[in-house]
């Protein structure tokens, strides 16, 4: 690294020789050496982290990893009593929230994984998009554990204090949910015995479903490419819902099938809705475009429930949702 007072003694040297032309050679040199200090120190600005402004707004300690730069905040869900097949958990073995921040080129980028119960998930989730971030996935790593423990990944871009700030609050709402609990949308419907109007549901879906067994079901079919083949509706690759119970109090249950770009408006749709999100997974490995599929799970009227569901259909079809 050059050492700026070095150049300027030598400029001033050079000066005094008297000679013109290594005056205007040596400034030259000095501008620029300058120039380029000044961009140096500029680059390391942009992509250094404020870590105790990080610790600050999320409310959690890091660490810094020095040879890729990133700061990573971890909150150890020491809160929780979980067994696995008989194993009494401790965060070391995984049950621990992280997020991790990282600059590049003047922006911040974030990724993290919560450690939920599965009550906590969805009003978690809410908290993460309602704050700027996307949910990438949902899922276990467990078996057999009690209480059932999930997986939420999220990420961000963006300004360093805007996410610290978002992760912040997904945690206080994790400490929030764990402390005072979740009240989960129960049911007593017997499939067998559905009344519900499937008429009703076809209108507002604009899609003709089947009732087999008493349940009304409907599946809307996409198409992505493996290995230069088309994989469509028979391959699994389509959204469905089923319907079961009656108009005044119903069940739904489901699978979207998303192009990337369309995860987080259907997440909000449904969430919206107050559907919940129980998985959120690949199905396939290679595909193009990529599917990534969201399963689903609501108690309301059938009404509300189709609703729901229409505006997230309108996003993977392009079309205005029959909300009437």
């Amino acid at each position: 690294m050059f050492n700026i007072c070095s150049v300027l003694e030598t400029k001033q040297h050079m000066f005094n020789l008297g000679d013109n032309m290594t005056k205007s050679l040596i400034t030259i040199v000095f501008l620029l050496l300058a120039n380029s200090l000044a961009l140096a120190s500029q680059s390391n600005n942009i992509n250094s982290l404020n870590t105790q402004r990080i610790e600050q707004l999320t409310g959690a300690k890091g660490q810094l990893d020095k040879t890729e730069q990133v700061f990573k905040v971890s909150v150890p869900r020491s809160d929780l009593s979980v067994t696995t097949a008989g194993v009494k958990m401790v965060p070391a073995m995984g049950l621990t929230t992280w997020a991790a921040f990282k600059k590049v080129d003047g922006h911040t980028i974030m990724m993290g994984d919560m450690t939920l119960t599965q009550d906590q998930v969805n009003a978690v989730m809410d908290v993460a998009l309602n704050n700027g971030l996307s949910v990438t996935a949902l899922h276990n790593h467990f078996f057999w554990d009690d209480p059932k423990i999930m997986f939420m990944h999220i990420e961000g871009m963006g300004k360093e204090d805007d996410l610290a700030e978002s992760v912040g609050k997904v945690f206080a709402a994790i400490k929030k949910t764990s402390q005072e609990g979740v009240s989960k949308p129960e049911a007593n419907i017997d499939p067998t015995k559905s009344s519900l109007d499937a008429q009703k549901i076809d209108q507002i879906l604009g899609i003709k479903g089947a009732i087999t067994n008493n349940v009304y079901k409907v599946t809307v079919g996409r198409t992505t490419q493996m290995e230069g083949h088309t994989m469509g509706n028979a391959m699994g690759v389509n959204t469905w819902a089923a319907f079961a119970g009656s108009d005044e109090l119903a069940v739904v249950d489901g699978d979207f099938a998303m192009h990337e770009s369309e995860v987080q408006d259907v997440l909000k749709a449904l969430r919206k809705a107050n559907i919940y999100i129980v998985a959120i997974h690949q199905h396939m490995l290679g595909e193009k475009p990529r599917i990534i599929f969201l399963h689903f799970w609501g108690v309301g009227t059938t009404e509300s429930l189709a609703k729901g569901l229409a505006s997230a259909l309108a996003i993977t079809s392009n079309k205005k949702p029959n909300n009437r």
